[in-house]
């Protein structure tokens, strides 16, 4: 009994594709037959247990998708270096804190690649998701002050704003836009005083 609309196999296609090579990797075996047969699985288990779609904004911008590459290999080893720098200098001294940081995109594919993006990152660690408002929740190291709390509010919408550029939907990628323009606005506004 299905209570669920049906999804064209069109849109499901690039799950079942996705689905298909996992099967082969998780196999090591890439022949016809265990594909066929995978295919098979994969199909079987998209219509049995319904998930909802997720809905591709039908861009990509492989230039920001390099620009976020880099970015996040930086963070990666900054982070690091400064995870093994509380560590040696603080200890068991460190200063944690949860920070709550309200995304601007309501996509789950945005918000799950956020959050992946930020827990790989040595330092911290997302320990919860508020899907109704694109809230990620974040376990931070050294975090002992408001400002270090806006620091990594900052960073993560940094973040949030690369993958829109490379992936989000054009209503996110205007939204990204005005918030840029207006900033720059109001920076200009404060070196004219």
């Amino acid at each position: 009994m299905r209570n669920h609309p049906r999804i064209p196999l069109l849109k499901e296609l690039p799950l079942i594709i996705w689905l298909v090579l996992l099967w082969g990797a998780l196999w090591q075996d890439f022949s016809l037959g265990n594909l066929v047969f995978g295919a098979i699985i994969a199909f079987v288990v998209t219509n049995i247990f319904y998930l909802p779609p997720v809905d591709l904004s039908g861009r990509f911008n492989v230039l920001y998708a390099a620009g976020f590459g880099i970015r996040f290999l930086y963070k990666l080893v900054i982070a690091s270096f400064h995870v093994l720098w509380l560590a040696a200098v603080h200890g068991p001294r460190i200063k944690n804190a949860v920070v709550a940081v309200k995304l601007r995109s309501h996509s789950d594919l945005l918000v799950t690649a956020t959050g992946h993006a930020l827990s790989l990152i040595p330092g911290s660690l997302v320990v919860e998701v508020d899907r109704s408002t694109s809230t990620l929740y974040l376990h931070c190291l050294g975090v002992n002050s408001q400002a270090a709390a806006e620091k990594v509010r900052d960073d993560v919408r940094a973040t949030e704003s690369w993958l829109i550029r490379m992936m989000g939907t054009r209503e996110d990628l205007a939204l990204v836009r005005a918030e840029q323009k207006d900033l720059k606005e109001l920076r200009e506004g404060e070196v004219s005083r």
